[in-house]
């Protein structure tokens, strides 16, 4: 038998065990997609995918055939997240605003072929997914300059819903304005709470007046829409796009890392632990209105090795002067640590929620 012919028969042999394992592979593809449907979970885990990088090229011994060997798992794992794709391309996506909000914006990021569906308030999106009018919601949690989003944070505590995934975004809020309009002009900005406290020094340099509005984007669509020329929107520009408005000033937001910080909220909860150490728990309590309380919930929370990267405190609607508070921790609580950690403090806390343990994208 010629090498040539023995070498062909070789990769026919392997070219059908290979075909085979792909379908299982894939098989496993489709059991990822539902899970991660189910969970409100990215289709991309960057960090997932390096380690399966590492993990399987140190199986190839030989230094010139692992590079290739690299780029075939780069391969099949695009093919997979495209198969997964296809199979959530029925999933929707709940968030507050409208086509271009930056949580538009950030829900395509995380769900790129999802169906996005706008509600008017992050009371309603979050009701759509506990009715399940919808998957998961993307609600904004935090902003960098401005601080905690407390409706959110509100609808955490005292919902059933469960975050498995955060997502940061960089906000650039620029000023939009009619077509031909000049800055000289403007007498009025409109937008969200949120963005207008993030543009305070400009806004305050140059003497406008302010108006709330329930979403960035719908404020572009109402300057647009009323045609004023002593009327602009912070927005940004994708907003600018959608309604046929020009970007005036760029950038007018006062600090450059400018960043917001957006939850994916679902029914179920992520339960995962296969890499517990790289894993942030988000838990909210209650503690007892006595002397050194908050202090002992703390150190039940150290004491089992969580390290805590955020704590505040809420204000609660329904007791005056009573306060819940927000920790975010890392490690997982699917462990036999996060299960003692747990134990202890629903016995010093009046009230415990669990809200969810998620890797950051």
């Amino acid at each position: 038998m010629s090498s040539l012919k023995e070498a062909r028969e070789i990769i026919n042999r392997v070219d059908r065990e290979m075909a085979s394992l792909f379908t299982e592979r894939m098989h496993a593809a489709e059991m990822v997609a539902e899970y991660k449907r189910e969970h409100g979970l990215s289709i991309l885990d960057p960090e997932r995918e390096r380690e399966v990088i590492a993990r399987n090229s140190a199986l190839i011994e030989n230094d010139d055939i692992r590079a290739y060997y690299v780029r075939f798992l780069e391969d099949t794992m695009a093919v997979s997240r495209a198969y997964q794709s296809k199979i959530l391309e029925g999933m929707k996506v709940a968030y507050s605003g409208t086509e271009g909000a930056f949580a538009h914006i950030a829900s395509s990021r995380m769900f790129p072929s999802a169906k996005k569906i706008a509600y008017g308030s992050f009371d309603s999106a979050y009701a759509a997914v506990v009715s399940g009018e919808c998957d998961v919601a993307v609600l904004p949690i935090e902003n960098s300059y401005n601080g905690e989003v407390g409706q959110v944070t509100d609808l955490i505590f005292s919902g059933p819903l469960f975050v498995n995934g955060v997502t940061e975004l960089a906000v650039t809020q620029d000023l939009l304005g009619v077509p031909g309009v000049t800055l000289s002009e403007i007498e009025e900005v409109v937008s969200h709470p949120q963005a207008l406290g993030q543009c305070h020094d400009y806004i305050l340099s140059h003497g406008f007046r302010e108006k709330e509005y329930s979403n960035t984007a719908l404020a572009a669509k109402l300057v647009a829409e009323k045609g004023d020329r002593t009327v602009a929107a912070i927005a940004s520009e994708a907003a600018a796009e959608i309604y046929g408005l020009e970007v005036i000033e760029r950038n007018i937001n006062a600090s450059a890392n400018n960043t917001t910080r957006f939850v994916i909220l679902s029914r179920s909860e992520n339960k995962a632990s296969e890499r517990p150490g790289r894993m942030t728990s988000l838990i909210l309590f209650t503690v007892r209105n006595e002397a050194g309380a908050l202090a002992r919930a703390i150190d039940i929370i150290g004491k089992h090795g969580f390290n805590m990267r955020s704590l505040r405190s809420r204000p609660m609607k329904d007791l005056l002067w009573q306060y819940y508070f927000y920790v975010e921790a890392e490690g997982s609580l699917n462990t036999e640590e996060g299960r003692l950690m747990l134990s202890e403090l629903e016995e010093h806390c009046d009230r415990l929620r669990v809200a969810g343990s998620f890797i950051k994208n």
